[in-house]
This record gives C-alpha cells, sequence and structure tokens, in this order.
C-alpha cells in the first residue's frame, strides 16, 4: 500500500540498528501470543464493554463471536442489557458467548 518515494527523498542507511529488544516471559507454560492471553484475563462482560468504549468504534464493529455452536463474524452496533444487536437486526445473547473479540 505504501508508495515509492522518488528518488530524490530516499535515504540510503548504511549503519545497524541494535536497538531491537526480544521480550520473553516465563509466566505461562505454553507458548501464545500476549493477545490470547490478555483475552483470558476478562470477562465477556469486560471485553464488551472495551470494545464499545474503544476510540475506533463509532457506529458499528466487526467483531468474531465464540459460542456453543462455533465461531461467527458479526458486524455488532449496540447492546441492551441481554443480548448484542448486530447490523442485521439479529440478537446474539451475551450469556451464550464465550469470548468476543475484534476482527
Amino acid at each position: 500500500m505504501s508508495k515509492e518515494l522518488p528518488k530524490m527523498y530516499q535515504n540510503k542507511i548504511k549503519k545497524d540498528f541494535s536497538n531491537i529488544q526480544k521480550v520473553f516471559s516465563t509466566l505461562y507454560e505454553e507458548r501464545t501470543t500476549l493477545e490470547e492471553k490478555t483475552s483470558d484475563m476478562y470477562t465477556v462482560e469486560q471485553k464488551i464493554y472495551n470494545i464499545f468504549k474503544s476510540p475506533t468504534y463509532i457506529y458499528k464493529m466487526d467483531v468474531i463471536i465464540v459460542t456453543n455452536e462455533g465461531k461467527k463474524e458479526k458486524r455488532i452496533i449496540g447492546k441492551n442489557k441481554d443480548n448484542l444487536i448486530t447490523f442485521d437486526n439479529e440478537y446474539i445473547p451475551i450469556n451464550t458467548i464465550k469470548d468476543i473479540y475484534i476482527k
């Protein structure tokens, strides 16, 4: 997606950068991504709250909802006391949601 710059704007970098750091954690035995472990720390209600209070949420948000039936990709637009409301005017009960995260 980035545009090629004209030759007059390109700089040639001839030195090595050694400021790259790697961080390892021994907190978890199996190796998983930080996003997966972060999602385990919150309840479903907290995750839904964080999605709606996100600075990227304006009117609708594409999310992946994990339920007993499997994963569903939905576009949510709102929430009431017991349900999430999708763009297709479908109501998904919050108590059936096992996990939810932004697509």
